[in-house]
């Protein structure tokens, strides 16, 4: 299934029936009066959140979400029947703007937002009738529904975000620790969309790890993936940063760090606040291994603790996402040297 993360839709709630004008026609009940019902309301436009689904394509191809009309009042005190509510489920996560204007955050399953409301009914002439006008002849219209041009942005909820360079390990790490299923190649973007996995921690403990796609430097201002996948971060209570030794790619693991870091602040600021792990990936290949303890040295100058750990042998990563896990809980930084707690904070300059 393709991942559609934004579309725009226009959105037409029922319009309101008219009140019906009508007098009872009986024998033998002379001056029956006034007889016209009501009319019926027009139907809304209601998005409602559901955890099953996790893209908006359906919405995207939808040209127009349309609910029903208000049926007219008739004769016989018979008011007209209201309009049919438009449900749209889309997923959990959803944002609803009006221009700039946010209208609706869908953050739980189950959750509604009336996003166009129909119409008001309109008045038949039974209202109108006083002691001096018995056989009223007017009756009101029904409103129209609202109509609306709505901009939909999905932003995935998950616990944790993980970060990194194209083939720093990202979607193996994912596989190892849930049953998330990302494509893995020896190729960049081999990623297009976010993935969630849930992990394990042990009975009763987990949380949403995301594989957030497509970072690289300018990323913020639309290069790579860019900001399509950006956003997608902003819900994360922690951050994983992933990042790998890979001469032949021109990697550099405390450059890649501050760059993520640097696209991040460019991006939301507020990000670079969360409580973060960093790990150095691929141990199992031996280059990455040896110099991993120069590593770590330049890492904690840096103000910055660097775990080591391999996606495809197993090495560290229960430790990894233990300690992710307390960050995500708890809102306890990463542990220092020794066992005090510090803050997650921008790295110092490299002495």
């Amino acid at each position: 299934m393709r991942f559609v993360d934004s579309c725009k839709v226009k959105v037409i709630a029922g319009d309101g029936g008219n009140g019906a004008v009508a007098f009872r026609r009986e024998k033998f009940v002379p001056f029956g009066g006034p007889s016209g019902g009501d009319g019926g309301k027009g139907g809304d436009v209601v998005l409602v959140g559901d955890e099953g689904l996790s893209t908006l394509l359906d919405v995207k191809y939808s040209a127009t979400l349309r609910a029903e009309r208000g049926e007219h009042g008739q004769g016989s005190d018979c008011y007209g029947r209201m309009g049919a509510d438009l449900e749209v489920r889309v997923p959990v996560g959803t944002q609803v703007f009006e221009g700039d204007a946010l209208v609706a955050d869908l953050v739980a399953h189950g959750a509604r937002a009336v996003v166009a409301a129909g119409g008001k009914g309109g008045r038949g002439n039974i209202h109108f009738s006083t002691p001096f006008d018995r056989a009223p002849r007017r009756a009101e219209p029904g409103n129209p529904g609202e109509q609306k041009e709505l901009r939909l942005e999905l932003k995935v909820l998950a616990d944790a975000g993980l970060l990194g360079f194209p083939n720093a390990g990202k979607s193996t790490m994912v596989s190892r620790v849930s049953r998330a299923r990302p494509k893995i190649a020896d190729y960049p973007f081999t990623t297009l969309e976010p993935h969630l996995g849930v992990v394990s921690i042990g009975e009763g403990a987990s949380f949403v790890l995301a594989d957030i796609p497509g970072l690289i430097p300018g990323a913020s201002d639309g290069a790579g993936l860019g900001v399509q996948f950006l956003k997608h971060v902003e819900r994360t209570r922690a951050l994983l940063h992933l990042v790998t030794l890979d001469h032949a790619e021109g990697r550099e693991p405390l450059a890649d760090y501050r760059a993520l870091r640097a696209e991040l602040a460019r991006f939301e600021p507020a990000l670079c606040e969360r409580p973060e792990v960093v790990a150095l990936s691929k141990a199992d290949v031996p280059e990455v291994r040896e110099a991993y303890p120069k590593l770590r040295a330049r890492f904690k100058r840096a103000g910055v603790t660097l775990r080591l750990v391999s996606a495809a042998t197993g090495e560290g990563v229960s430790e990894l996402m233990i300690a992710l896990y307390d960050l995500v809980k708890h809102g306890q930084a990463e542990r220092g040297p020794r066992g005090t707690r510090r803050k997650a904070r921008a790295p110092k300059a490299e002495e």
